[in-house]
């Protein structure tokens, strides 16, 4: 085997086989995001509030985000290659991961105590980031030689977040072990049930029927998904506060979620003067550095969408100067 080999996209079977691969592997990490999303919400019903908690619902946010940009990028490169290549693998492939991946529920049942179910979720987890993070470096290289620059920084971006997730959960394995330890040898429990995402939902739960029972006199339509974690401790002025941060998609869910519960005016119409349409495709998912980035090589009227856009929502300085740059460049 060479000692640095490299791609030659002169030799017509080599670029071809390139551009399968990526296609193939694009679509292994589309599946392993899909069921990495499962197995993250399994591991947020039993973990207790606090800082494992937080980080898995925050990368739980970034895993649907890279599952609904994978999906877009998939398409385009079906539609400009003339089909949908390698649906059937797709497919395949979703059930091989999902059988690896989705294993959470299982978690439940292992170990002496819940804080041995954490440290073994916080195990697996690192696993299965050290497995996304290889599958990107993978997608990237293939991006590179075959000239798909787009797909490339797709693939750096979702790496970054994935190295992010790792490194927090190697911060938290070591105290996860140390509690596991402690529980073991007859000290005081760390695990509490009581705040675990299991027991908000019951309480959640409880609280709908109650609310349910006092209005019988009409059918209640079923209750729409929060947009965010604890949004229902928020006062109307802090929900307000928090809405130039969300994407478009998750506006529209919080919109049909207050509509479906408390109904605060002030809420529902600042959200829906924020509802509008991203100044490209795909624009809600990326960085401010990716932003920028576009913008440096977008015209005009793309440049002055992404500073009006932005300057409505979440006013990130790196983007609203790339973009007045580029303007004053125009101009």
């Amino acid at each position: 085997m060479p000692t640095n080999p490299k791609i030659d996209t002169n030799d017509p079977a080599q670029a071809e086989s390139a551009r399968a691969m990526l296609v193939q592997y694009l679509q292994e990490a589309h599946a392993t995001e899909q069921a990495l999303a499962s197995t993250l919400t399994a591991h947020i019903a039993m973990t207790p509030q606090g800082s494992y908690r937080a980080l898995l619902e925050r990368h739980l946010t970034e895993t649907k985000q890279q599952d609904r940009a994978l999906t877009r990028r998939i398409r385009e490169i079906g539609r400009d290659r003339g089909v949908l290549a390698g649906a059937l693998g797709l497919v395949e492939s979703a059930i091989g991961q999902a059988l690896v991946l989705t294993k959470g529920p299982i978690d439940m049942l292992r170990g002496t105590g819940g804080e041995e179910k954490l440290l073994k979720n916080a195990k697996d987890e690192a696993a299965t980031e050290a497995l996304e993070i290889a599958t990107y470096d993978a997608i990237e290289a293939l991006a590179l030689a075959v000239g798909d620059e787009t797909t490339a920084k797709l693939a750096a971006r979702h790496r970054a977040q994935e190295e992010r997730m790792l490194e927090g959960l190697r911060r938290l394995i070591p105290s996860l072990t140390h509690a596991v330890v402690q529980a073991r040898a007859g000290g005081k429990p760390s695990y509490d049930w009581e705040t675990t995402g299991a027991a908000d939902t019951v309480r959640k739960a409880g609280r709908k029927a109650q609310r349910k029972a006092k209005t019988t006199q009409r059918p209640r339509a079923k209750r729409a998904e929060a947009p965010l974690s604890d949004y229902d401790k928020l006062t109307a002025s802090q929900a307000v506060a928090k809405l130039t941060d969300l994407t478009q998609e998750q506006l529209g869910l919080l919109v049909a979620y207050e509509r479906a519960n408390r109904k605060r005016a002030t809420v529902v119409e600042r959200a829906q003067s924020l509802q509008e349409n991203e100044p490209f495709s795909g624009y809600d998912d990326l960085t401010a550095r990716d932003v920028a980035q576009r913008v440096r090589d977008a015209d005009e009227a793309t440049a002055q969408k992404v500073r009006q856009y932005e300057g409505r929502h979440q006013r990130r300085v790196e983007v609203l100067e790339a973009a007045q740059r580029q303007l004053s460049a125009s101009s």
